[in-house]
């Protein structure tokens, strides 16, 4: 019997694995950690482990440049630290200065680190999103990939980078092709991987003749996961694949209806960013590097689409990673909580983890990284296969607060509430007080005050349940969790 993660059978929002409800959550490094040969794995993993986080996610071949609001990471690599799919046999130099690439010719060293992070991943019970290819954004970043003609021998044609993402050259649509057919060929047999077609696929780029439609980039994607399960069907494991349908550049729009609806995708991953659109409705969660908050979208956009019958996956928040700071971080506790109170999963970018630092930075282990484990460590104690959200429980609640409820009717209600003031508001911040009021069941509970700063509970109290249940909110800043349970 295959091992490999699924969905699970009594709640198709969530995973079982080993035997277990599985939550994804995690503060990754920025997905190089096989392609970039001075990156220490064993330390990021083992850290991870450590923090009771529960993913992370790999880059296969795409490589990315630093940019003023984009800081260096993994995902980076020096031309010589940069470990491809495909060996460097020249002759000739590739654009980065160094030899070409044989495209025929597939790199041991490159295999190697894949099988080693992929085991030792297992070895903790990390999952290990695959993500075969990427979107290229622009000509400078093309320039960097083995694929580019003037990368490699085989005799590619020269194209523009947004034909990456489509069928148009036969040749190049095979080499993509031939690279996730032995990806999936060399990974199958481990059974804590899902995998990825492409990262943040898009269409309709402004200002380039010829620019694919969002439906020509996503019958390329219909492809390749086609690819992907003709290869596994003469293979013991079967993965689920994750992704979501191509955006659109101008006008910006990033549609949900068809990654939830079609057959394509098993996990719908979405970057939470404006425009997010879905059944007529706009969620805007805050602009790329802003250091805005947005929560009330954010939780909405999870609530609106739990009635769907795929896992929802926030598969790289980046509102505010650039700033390793205190703000930023918290912005991302935050909506790490609220997603995850709200039936969805979570990934953060933590740019603390970089070469040399691969367990990040003192005060990033204070705050973002503990964070991140008293969270998954409280989300897993909850009974997952049962939970829901409950939208509109409370009929009082502290001000100026987002609150986001996960329950178990009648035996188990995690209250989540967060200050959702920007950071702009002087007030950001600052010790909040009030009360809560909800319909219980009748009956004798428990209850306890949750700090997600801490991981501590405090001491509990006993309440009789009712129609009008009401509580005083011990004052706090930032968030609260308020857990009732019954005894």
């Amino acid at each position: 019997m295959s091992d490999a993660i699924r969905i699970h059978p009594r709640n198709p929002k969530h995973f079982e694995f080993r035997g277990k409800p599985l939550l994804f959550v995690t503060a990754t490094e920025h997905y190089g950690a096989v392609m970039n040969r001075p990156f220490r794995y064993e330390r990021y993993l083992a850290d991870a482990a450590e923090k009771s986080m529960t993913l992370t996610r790999l880059f296969c071949l795409f490589r990315e440049l630093q940019s003023a609001v984009n800081p260096y990471s993994t995902c980076k690599p020096e031309s010589p630290d940069y470990i491809a799919p495909f060996r460097r046999s020249g002759p000739g130099r590739a654009l980065d200065g160094e030899p070409k690439f044989d495209l025929n010719q597939w790199n041991p060293e490159f295999f190697d680190r894949l099988h080693g992070f992929l085991s030792l991943a297992s070895g903790y019970g990390i999952v290990a999103e695959v993500v075969l290819l990427s979107n290229t954004y622009e000509p400078r970043i093309w320039m960097l990939n083995p694929l580019h003609a003037g990368n490699n021998i085989n005799g590619l044609p020269e194209i523009g980078w947004t034909d990456y993402t489509t069928m148009r050259h036969p040749a190049v649509f095979e080499r993509q092709a031939a690279h996730v057919r032995k990806i999936v060929q060399e990974t199958n047999r481990y059974g804590n991987i899902i995998y990825e077609i492409c990262n943040e696929p898009g269409g309709g780029f402004p200002g380039v003749d010829g620019s694919p439609s969002p439906e020509e980039v996503d019958a390329w994607q219909a492809a390749l996961a086609g690819v992907i399960r003709e290869t596994e069907n003469a293979l013991p494991n079967k993965h689920l694949i994750a992704g979501h349908e191509a955006f659109t550049y101008h006008p910006w729009s990033h549609p949900a209806d068809k990654s939830f609806a079609g057959s394509m995708f098993d996990i719908v991953n979405i970057h939470p960013l404006p425009g997010i659109a879905y059944r007529g409705n706009r969620y805007d969660m805050g602009e790329f590097m802003s250091k805005q908050l947005c929560l009330r979208p954010f939780r909405d956009f999870c609530l609106d689409t739990f009635h769907e019958r795929k896992p929802l996956n926030l598969d790289e928040d980046n509102v505010a990673s650039q700033y390793k700071d205190a703000d930023g971080w918290t912005i991302h506790r935050k909506r790490s909580w609220t997603a995850l109170m709200s039936g969805a999963h979570y990934d953060y970018i933590d740019f603390s983890i970089i070469n040399y630092c691969e367990t990040g930075t003192p005060e990033s282990q204070r705050h973002i990284r503990s964070w991140m484990k008293h969270l998954s460590n409280f989300i897993h104690s909850v009974d997952l296969t049962r939970a829901v959200p409950l939208r509109s429980r409370l009929k009082e609640q502290p001000p100026l607060t987002c609150e986001s409820v996960l329950a178990i009717e009648n035996e188990d209600y995690c209250i989540y509430l967060a200050d959702e003031r920007e950071l702009d508001d002087p007030a950001a911040g600052k010790p909040l007080l009030g009360n809560i009021s909800l319909a219980l069941p009748e009956g004798s509970y428990r209850v306890s005050a949750f700090s997600p700063a801490t991981g501590l509970y405090s001491p509990a109290i006993d309440i009789t349940g009712g129609p009008e249940t009401r509580l005083s909110v011990p004052e706090f800043s930032h968030d609260l969790v308020i857990r009732i349970t019954r005894t």
